[in-house]
């Protein structure tokens, strides 16, 4: 399945169990956005990304965005505490990671917490924890502060993006004991 069939099956499943929150969703970026993006951070989004950024740009609104945290999103989606990142929230989280040696920590090239290579797509608030993607490759890897940052735990977005669809398909089920969904939407417990 392509990222594009892969999130329109997330959207589709959002759409039916949590209604309330698939209509919070904004609407797509532009390929000016994304280019503007890109030349902003130095680096070319891999395809997988573009794609689903071209179909939901998750940023907040402006007066809804808070200066205060280092990331902003629709909370509580996919995940609790966390969220996806629209372009101007990745460029932000991108550009607190981002070093100038390409990676971080300097002397570990081969086992680093952060290389310029991977651009977030989920986040926490606080930036301390989430999901990026290899531009090199389109892997999904993710990273938690303190604890070893982890390549290769999707094969690409489309993958991640069906462990979401499934995910929802168990809470549409009653199965899935931490979420459920009241008024509309997702309710972590």
């Amino acid at each position: 399945m392509s990222v594009a069939e892969s999130w329109s099956r997330v959207m589709n499943l959002l759409r039916e169990h949590a209604p309330a929150d698939h209509a919070d969703l904004p609407g797509p970026a532009t390929e000016q956005m994304l280019a503007a993006a890109e030349e902003r951070m130095g680096i070319s989004l891999h395809g997988d990304l573009r794609t689903w950024l071209l179909q939901n740009n998750l940023d907040l609104s402006e007066e809804d965005f808070d200066d205060e945290v280092q990331c902003c999103g629709f909370d509580g989606f996919p995940e609790e505490g966390s969220f996806f990142l629209g372009i101007r929230a990745m460029e932000r989280l991108y550009a607190n990671r981002s070093t100038p040696c390409g990676f971080d920590p300097p002397d570990q090239p081969d086992y680093p917490f952060w290389r310029n290579e991977w651009v977030p797509f989920l986040s926490d608030q606080d930036g301390w924890m989430g999901k990026f993607i290899d531009v090199r490759d389109g892997r999904i890897g993710r990273w938690f502060v303190g604890e070893p940052t982890v390549t290769g735990e999707y094969a690409s977005l489309a993958h991640y993006f069906d462990s979401v669809a499934e995910m929802l398909t168990r809470i549409g089920a009653g199965d899935y004991p931490v979420c459920s969904v009241a008024e509309g939407r997702l309710v972590w417990s």
